[in-house]
């Protein structure tokens, strides 16, 4: 299913592995409850994005990388599910060898901890076999992960083919969030019987914060953009975000964070220059300088930019 597959490719490469080891959407899958800790650390933050940079440097994304066959993702989500199983049973057969004498020496463990696995009273082999079950569960999830993310930049990547100078409001989003929003629903209803909730968040908790980072770069290589282009990227935003929060268990305070940033970054464009200062001058951290300068270069009809606006700007940023 996944063999010369981008995404396999990824997980198989060191610097990918440990990024994805230190975001803390890794917790969920060492959590038996599903239960995710909303207070993601700045260092977090740092992790997802230059998780989700390393992948946008990777653009083009062709579909003949993706796996697009829904029944091979159908079929990974299944393949973890059955060796967690292998993993727990594998387990349990291990218990039954231990001797009476340990099984005392646990208890208190076990009872202050129910939790807690066991696998260092039982014999070698079937811990480590337990182990390699449990690790291979874990890599059929984050191939799904990174899956989700690179068909979340291969739809992405379309906001800068086009050009958003609209001449009249349109009510619906873009074709390519319609697409991308359409096949997160099938995918997560197609998955929910093979994975656990927690799980289903793994996999497409990550959506939020590539397109998030995808449409703020995005308008770097935007020659023009009016009034009406920047509601219709605020739409396309808002699509998104009702789409991840209909997945049951997905952060939804998280995924607003991450898509409130794109539309607040976008209406700093209807802002006169004087304004859009006194915005860096307060909010300075929000976003990165290269960010900022990205939204004096392109062309807002109507919009007046003083000569020297960068070294302003720069000024205020290097206080």
């Amino acid at each position: 299913a996944v063999l010369e597959k981008q995404s396999y490719i990824l997980l198989s490469r060191s610097d990918v592995e440990s990024l994805m080891c230190l975001d803390p959407a890794n917790a969920s899958l060492q959590n038996s409850f599903g239960q995710l800790d909303n207070d993601i650390p700045d260092a977090g933050i740092e992790v997802e994005i230059e998780l989700s940079d390393l992948l946008l440097d990777m653009c083009p994304i062709k579909q003949e990388n993706l796996i697009h066959d829904d029944q091979k993702l159908i079929l990974l989500a299944s393949l973890s599910d059955s060796l967690e199983y292998l993993a727990d049973s594998v387990e349990r057969l291990g218990e039954s060898f231990i001797s009476p004498s340990t099984i005392s020496e646990n208890k208190s463990d076990i009872h202050q901890s129910h939790h807690t696995r066991t696998t260092s009273a039982i014999p070698k082999s079937l811990a480590s076999l337990a182990n390699e079950y449990r690790r291979l569960a874990t890599d059929c999830v984050r191939v799904l992960r990174l899956e989700m993310q690179l068909e979340t930049i291969y739809h992405m990547q379309e906001m800068t083919k086009r050009e958003y100078v609209e001449d009249q409001d349109a009510e619906d989003p873009d074709d390519f969030i319609i697409s991308l929003t359409t096949q997160i629903a099938r995918r997560d209803e197609e998955m929910a019987p093979y994975i656990a909730e927690s799980k289903r968040n793994y996999v497409f908790g990550g959506i939020s914060s590539v397109a998030a980072n995808a449409s703020i770069k995005a308008l770097a290589l935007m020659k023009s953009i009016n009034l009406l282009g920047v509601q219709q990227i605020c739409r396309n935003s808002i699509a998104l975000e009702q789409a991840l929060a209909a997945i049951p268990s997905i952060d939804s305070e998280a995924v607003q964070q991450r898509l409130d940033r794109v539309r607040t970054f976008y209406e700093l464009l209807n802002l006169p220059f004087e304004s859009l200062l006194g915005f860096i001058a307060e909010q300075e951290y929000i976003f990165s300088a290269k960010e900022y300068l990205s939204i004096l270069k392109v062309n807002v009809p109507g919009r007046e930019i003083p000569m020297d606006a960068e070294r302003r700007i720069s000024q205020i940023l290097s206080h």
